[in-house]
């Protein structure tokens, strides 16, 4: 896992104060200035907080959703699940909690979909899904871990993409994708593992 940008309560609080004013004012350290003064703070805390800029800013504002995601980890209903459940269950957890702010959401992936931020964006992604697979109890560090990480990150960005644009009462319509995704993701290792059985016999 790629180390996680700093966090502190600080920079936190400002996130929370800026996401309300992206969708009317964009991600910028303007909009961030803003918001520190609405909430009563120094506007020149912004480069403080957040010395990168704008990458930093909204690396960070992944890494909080990140670390709210994995909070369910602690729920005892949460360990008693099976591993695909809990997998479901992080990525649900983490879209209900953005749902809020989705035009902000929205708003970062555009700023992260311009070729200058690729390396940035498939950092974050990649942070996003190696934090599912963590929290979901799994370990593992040998060559399938990158094979189950390169089918999450297919699968958790194409239903993040259908969630930006799901109208349905409350989001069911999300899940429903997701979980037809997921159920793809496991009829596919099925079959792998049924090959894998038949060539060792021949």
């Amino acid at each position: 896992m790629s180390a996680a940008p700093e966090g502190s309560p600080d920079r936190d609080a400002a996130i929370d104060a800026l996401l309300p004013l992206v969708p009317a004012a964009g991600w910028s350290m303007a909009t961030l200035r803003r918001a520190l003064r609405d909430a009563g703070g120094d506007p020149a805390d912004a480069e403080l907080l957040f010395p990168g800029g704008l990458p930093d800013l909204i690396e960070a504002h992944s890494d909080l959703a990140d670390r709210r995601m994995a909070a369910i980890g602690v729920a005892p209903e949460f360990a008693a699940l099976r591993l695909p459940a809990k997998v479901r269950g992080l990525i649900v957890a983490r879209l209900a909690r953005g749902a809020a702010h989705r035009e902000a959401i929205r708003r970062a992936l555009g700023v992260l979909a311009l070729p200058r931020n690729a390396r940035l964006a498939a950092r974050i992604v990649g942070r996003t899904v190696d934090t599912i697979w963590h929290e979901a109890g799994d370990r593992s560090a040998d060559f399938s871990w990158y094979t189950k990480r390169a089918i999450l990150t297919g699968v958790y960005t194409a239903t993040v993409l259908f969630w930006l644009r799901d109208e349905s009462e409350g989001q069911a319509a999300t899940h429903a994708f997701l979980d037809r995704r997921l159920a793809g993701v496991a009829r596919i290792g099925k079959l792998r593992r049924r090959l894998g059985r038949g060539g060792a016999a021949t």
